[in-house]
């Protein structure tokens, strides 16, 4: 193979289309304990789009960044310490770009081997492109306080990316599922996402019927927006619950304090790129399964080739619950 490949990067954050550029650079190779992976599929995330734009703060490390956390494709080489018999798996990659300048937008990524998975024959190289900081965030906000069999989970935005995830894992971990959606063409296809119980916000009495399947409160939330739902939330949550959060439309926004204290909530704030990397590994083995069972499932909202990165930005900021971004090498 040639030294050079193409890629996507950009050198200064900014808007996708003023800063983005494709073009040629070095093939990297793998260290010890890594693993060089052929990209098929790049996934792209808002995670992506908030680094390049520099969103809630966040600044390049380095000078140069190919971007994009999660991807798929097959095992190319190994670094020192990793098993030959790797090269030719067929796996999905996460936290990619994480503390790392070179993410999946390219031809080939090196990434530590335990984060190169094992992807399942039968599952298609899209949906393991998709998976890695929806997935492993879903994963960490249902079981980050212990297993929930015999328990009740509820998921807020559950047709997103983390929602779907978390909806999956914790119907196939024996926790009772509901979700909440805003409008009731949504319902369907949460239930058919692994919810037992949907209840729309469009109507009334939303902390009765959500009482209605839990009596005594819900154990754990997971909650897309913290300031919008944290009054809902303590009105529907245990003595001793847990709000997982991994987003909030206002990040200023007041909370209720007190009714939290006097519920001894545990609020616990989730950024995919530090998780404990055996909770990143419990998650990646979790999340296989449920692909494998067909538990989880990401519908594909559009497909860009690498050329056209800075509209495949511009499209997953915008995708929401209509599915997901790729982009195809």
């Amino acid at each position: 193979m040639t030294n050079v490949m193409r890629a996507a990067y950009y050198e200064k954050q900014g808007p996708a289309h003023e800063v983005l550029r494709v073009g040629d650079v070095p093939v990297p190779e793998p260290g010890p304990g890594e693993v060089r992976v052929r990209v098929a599929v790049s996934g792209v995330h808002v995670g992506d789009v908030g680094k390049r734009h520099g969103y809630w703060g966040s600044t390049m490390a380095f000078p140069r960044v190919v971007p994009h956390g999660d991807g798929a494709g097959t095992v190319a080489a190994v670094g020192d310490g990793v098993d030959p018999a790797r090269v030719g798996e067929r796996v999905w990659v996460y936290l990619a770009q994480s503390y790392r300048p070179f993410g999946t937008a390219a031809e080939f990524v090196v990434v530590p081997a335990a984060h190169a998975v094992v992807l399942p024959a039968d599952v298609d190289l899209d949906q393991g492109a998709v998976l890695g900081i929806a997935g492993i965030t879903g994963h960490r906000a249902v079981f980050a306080d212990g297993p929930v069999d015999g328990l009740t989970v509820l998921v807020t935005g559950p047709l997103g990316g983390v929602g779907r995830a978390a909806l999956a894992v914790a119907r196939r971990g024996g926790a009772t599922v509901i979700a909440t959606v805003r409008h009731g063409d949504q319902v369907d296809e949460v239930l058919a996402a692994g919810a037992h119980h949907v209840v729309r916000l469009d109507e009334d009495d939303v902390v009765g019927r959500i009482r209605a399947v839990a009596p005594d409160g819900v154990d754990r939330v997971a909650e897309i927006d913290l300031a919008g739902n944290a009054a809902l939330d303590v009105e529907v949550l245990k003595v001793g619950g847990v709000i997982a959060t991994y987003a909030t439309r206002d990040a200023e926004a007041a909370v209720p304090y007190w009714p939290l204290a006097f519920k001894n909530t545990t609020v616990r704030f989730l950024s995919n790129d530090d998780f404990p990397e055996e909770a990143n590994e419990a998650a990646a083995a979790d999340l296989t399964a449920a692909l494998a069972a067909g538990d989880l499932r990401y519908p594909i909202a559009a497909r860009y080739p690498l050329d056209a990165i800075a509209d495949a930005q511009d499209a997953a900021e915008r995708a929401g619950a209509a599915g997901r971004v790729v982009v195809e090498l």
